[in-house]
């Protein structure tokens, strides 16, 4: 497992550093949020632990790039000496999957560690009806042909495929796919939602029909296939 960590105390680094060579982790450390941003671009982890105070920014704004940029896929652990509730709720509320006080303890970290490792890892290829879903690849395949989508684009697909009959709030997408402080109008998920259902040919043809709910959002959901 390679974890990428922010977090600016040097001793704090080296025990991280000592603690997860001993558990069979590889891990990166960073001391500045431009530097563990920048290594995001390039290198993949299996799960980040961000500090909230940092000297070139805090925790929660590393943490809505991290959502904005890399999804919502990768867990996200916030380590840090702020134990206000007020604190915690707002870290998990932009996005954090756990919360951790200073100082952690060795055992119960990597425990935590180990279980969002596990809840994290979905299907890497998902079949819904005609359409194939390649998460390495970040790829959907309709009828065997390969689709170009952009990012957003393929998160949007691939949560809604996930939540057949759900009826899904343009915000609650805002939010999901865009990260909670991202200045985006609301049009921008009725412009997405139109052009996959243009680009995978969504609809009875393929077993699936996206319904809009006026003044509300969207829902996916399996219909019987048509024959033309």
């Amino acid at each position: 497992m390679h974890i990428g960590i922010l977090e600016d105390e040097i001793t704090q680094q080296e025990m991280y550093r000592l603690w997860f060579s001993a558990g069979g982790f590889n891990c990166d450390c960073f001391d500045t949020a431009r530097n563990f941003t920048d290594a995001l671009q390039t290198r993949k982890y299996d799960i980040l632990i961000i500090d909230w105070m940092v000297p070139d920014g805090n925790g929660i704004d590393v943490l809505a790039w991290v959502r904005k940029n890399i999804g919502w896929n990768i867990p996200v652990i916030f380590i840090t000496a702020k134990d206000a509730e007020l604190d915690i709720v707002s870290a998990l509320k932009a996005g954090a999957d756990d919360y951790v006080v200073k100082p952690p303890k060795s055992h119960e970290l990597k425990a935590r560690i180990e279980s969002l490792a596990r809840r994290s890892k979905p299907a890497q290829v998902l079949n819904f009806g005609d359409y194939r879903v390649d998460r390495d690849r970040r790829c959907i395949e309709v009828d065997g042909k390969a689709v170009e989508l952009t990012q957003k684009e393929f998160e949007l697909v691939c949560h809604m495929f996930q939540s057949p009959g759900v009826l899904l709030s343009r915000v609650a997408l805002l939010e999901k796919l865009w990260g909670l402080n991202a200045d985006v109008d609301t049009r921008t998920v009725d412009t997405h939602v139109s052009r996959i259902r243009r680009k995978l040919d969504i609809g009875p043809k393929h077993g699936w029909q996206i319904f809009p709910v006026y003044g509300w959002g969207y829902r996916i959901e399996k219909v019987n296939k048509t024959v033309e």
